[in-house]
């Protein structure tokens, strides 16, 4: 499944949003707005996937699903640009971003805080590759709720689909955790080519051995998940 969707007529917004109100509802510092000056040119809220723009009824967590797009001025945005959008806006976004007549689809896990239902918790950002800016689209995903939708769209984004049984929350977590590790597996190598003393070269070595092995181990947990629910449905 591509996540290039053609969200229904029904759906379009179409409004602007000037960056100044992202500032506002996001506490934006100094630094963040240089971001946006120098990498966004313009923000347009696209469409509003709601129950009463595509007749699915919301849920607990997600009552409302805004797509965005974001024009750049050069080909990649900070990741914290996405984050202020996300904390302005209180509803799951997906973000279509376009460069150059091309096109990539970016979002991240949004859903309210268990411990303050006024705040939301992001993940990690999943995203796509950049496409033609007139690649072929495909109709929404058929879900009973919104809920369903957001996860149906959210999958799609992901590099390793694994089955739709499976809790959306404990896959985005399981990736989170690879992705760390992986980071960690990178900055301990970078350590391992500085480091010219032997003795020391020797403990990061085992360090790094140690972290490369927790992060087979992960990746293993994964295949495994996957290998037990594709066994359960054959059954």
């Amino acid at each position: 499944m591509t996540p290039l969707f053609d969200y229904p007529k029904g759906a379009a917004f179409g409004r602007v949003v000037p960056k100044n109100k992202i500032y506002e509802h996001a506490g934006a510092s100094t630094a963040l707005k240089d971001l946006f000056i120098t990498q966004v040119d313009q923000i347009v809220w696209k469409f509003k996937l709601a129950q009463e723009t595509i007749n699915l009824a919301p849920t607990r967590s997600v009552s409302e699903i805004q797509v965005f797009t974001i024009s750049l001025r050069r080909a990649e945005v900070d990741l914290d640009v996405l984050r202020a959008i996300d904390r302005a806006i209180p509803f799951p976004l997906i973000f279509e971003l376009t460069w150059s007549g091309k096109r990539k689809v970016v979002a991240a896990f949004k859903r309210p805080s268990e411990a303050d239902s006024t705040k939301w918790v992001v993940s990690e950002y999943f995203e796509t590759h950049w496409m033609d800016d007139g690649a072929a689209r495909q109709p929404l995903p058929i879900a009973l709720n919104l809920g369903g939708l957001y996860e149906q769209i959210l999958s799609a984004l992901m590099p390793d689909q694994l089955g739709s049984e499976e809790d959306i929350q404990a896959r985005i977590s399981r990736m989170e955790a690879i992705r760390a590790k992986t980071r960690e597996v990178e900055r301990i190598s970078l350590r391992l080519n500085r480091e010219k003393q032997f003795n020391k070269r020797v403990e990061i070595n085992a360090e790094l051995r140690a972290a490369r092995l927790q992060l087979a181990e992960l990746k293993r947990e994964k295949l495994a998940g996957a290998d037990d629910r594709q066994s359960a449905a054959s059954e």
